[in-house]
């Protein structure tokens, strides 16, 4: 079986969703520690630039953003399913506003409210790549705190009918992505029973999910297992996009990240953008990046 390579690091909030999301499914998995700030010069070999975290390596298939490391996941190994009935795939829909809209506020919480546990370089690091700067940001906390507060609240309601999950019976990717926001206001001490026993409930059934099954890899073992394998293919390019198969592109997030990833366009659809590249140090590799939040252009 295609080792499956996580690249993350320990105190990131979507690493630690995705961590769990591996636990849940019973993926045995290499783990590859990357640097919090850039350059991740290891990590943008394999992705061409795209620097975030966390990316997922399944041999040199390279997953960028947790939305497409989520689809790829269930491609893998489709049960137990990120999505279980009830609430099924709708359940995507609340993950994307917990990584999206409820994020930052979690942010203002876990760092603005205690802004000298955060080192220079990393407020530098975010200005440049997210806008994240400190003057402009600091002042926003009380509110971000607010915004946290609320959503915090949504949550607390939405569980307050006894459901186990908010998926329903069974966790998924809304769970994960909800809990991971709780978690990381823990940063500033903020308590899950802050929001009632039902969510601090919740919080401790996702807590004991784990990581499943993984071993500490190097970032030079992700690159030279990447030479040695070949992409899985199978991408097509759907049409009315205004793109074709063979097309130079260019790829970026929707955010100040000046990162651009350049290649040949060989899958497009409503999900997902697939791009090949070449590359000396890790030879070909398909990079897969959701469709939604990112920016396709010709190169």
């Amino acid at each position: 079986m295609t080792e499956v390579i996580l690249h993350h690091y320990e105190n990131s909030p979507f690493g630690h969703a995705m961590r769990l999301a591996l636990g849940l499914k019973g993926i045995s998995w290499k783990s590859v520690q990357q640097p919090d700030i850039a350059p991740k010069p290891e990590l943008s070999a394999l992705t061409g630039g795209y620097e975030r975290i966390p990316v997922l390596q399944v041999g040199s298939d390279i997953y960028c953003d947790t939305a497409a490391i989520v689809d790829a996941l269930e491609t893998l190994k489709p049960e137990p399913s990120l999505y279980p009935e009830p609430l099924g795939f709708a359940g995507r829909i609340i993950a994307s506003w917990a990584g999206g809209p409820w994020f930052m506020p979690a942010v203002g919480v876990a760092l603005g409210t205690n802004p000298a546990i955060v080192r220079e370089e990393f407020w530098e690091d975010r200005a440049k790549r997210f806008g994240m700067d400190r003057q402009k940001f600091l002042p926003m906390v009380p509110h971000l705190t607010g915004q946290f507060e609320a959503g915090a609240a949504l949550v607390r309601d939405a569980l307050a009918d006894g459901r186990s999950y908010i998926s329903g019976d069974n966790p998924g990717h809304a769970d994960l992505m909800l809990y991971m926001i709780i978690r990381f206001a823990g940063v500033a001490g903020r308590k899950p029973s802050e929001f009632g026993s039902n969510l601090a409930a919740w919080y401790d059934r996702i807590d004991t999910i784990g990581y499943g099954s993984f071993e500490e890899w190097t970032g030079e073992q992700a690159i030279a297992y990447a030479q040695d394998t070949s992409p899985a293919g199978g991408c097509t390019v759907k049409d009315g996009y205004g793109f074709a198969s063979g097309d130079k592109v260019s790829v970026t997030t929707e955010s100040p990240d000046p990162a651009a990833v350049t290649g040949i366009l060989i899958g497009l659809n409503d999900r997902q953008i697939s791009i090949k590249r070449e590359d000396d140090k890790v030879g070909e590799v398909h990079i897969h990046f959701p469709r939604l939040g990112q920016v396709l252009s010709p190169a």
